[in-house]
């Protein structure tokens, strides 16, 4: 499969103050970055792993015992979600170690875990007014 490259900011994109960067004003570019940004993590295996860095640095063999992925498939996430700025590698001797580049991340995920919740309790309801 071939990897993918991100596009070059643009100048009208890195004109853009934070603040203002609500999805609605974005440029066309831009709203094809965040796209980008959730395709990586629609991935189940990408979130097991993010989840495991949560606690804390970890090389490859440590986020193996702990999401029972195998070598081969960590490997190929850590590199997708470090492409993808989510992670950070930190090579230390022998030994590369993966952290969480931006813990806002979590933010974005405890704030969807939140919608969910809210559907399923949603649906529950008005399957128990059918009763």
């Amino acid at each position: 499969m071939p990897t993918k490259t991100l596009p070059l900011i643009t100048d009208s994109m890195a004109t853009i103050n934070p603040d203002d960067a609500k999805i609605s004003q974005l440029p066309p570019m831009g709203i094809g970055m965040v796209a980008d940004f959730f395709k990586v993590l629609s991935e189940i295996s990408r979130i097991q792993i993010l989840c495991s860095l949560k606690k804390g640095p970890k090389n490859v063999t440590e986020i193996i015992a702990e999401t029972g992925l195998g070598q081969a498939n960590v490997s190929k996430h850590l590199k997708i979600l470090t492409q993808a700025g989510l992670v950070r590698r930190d090579p230390q001797g022998v030994n590369v170690f993966y952290e969480i580049a931006n813990p806002f991340l979590f933010q974005i995920c405890d704030l969807v875990c939140e919608i969910i919740v809210d559907q399923i309790q949603a649906k529950n309801q008005q399957f128990e007014s059918w009763k």
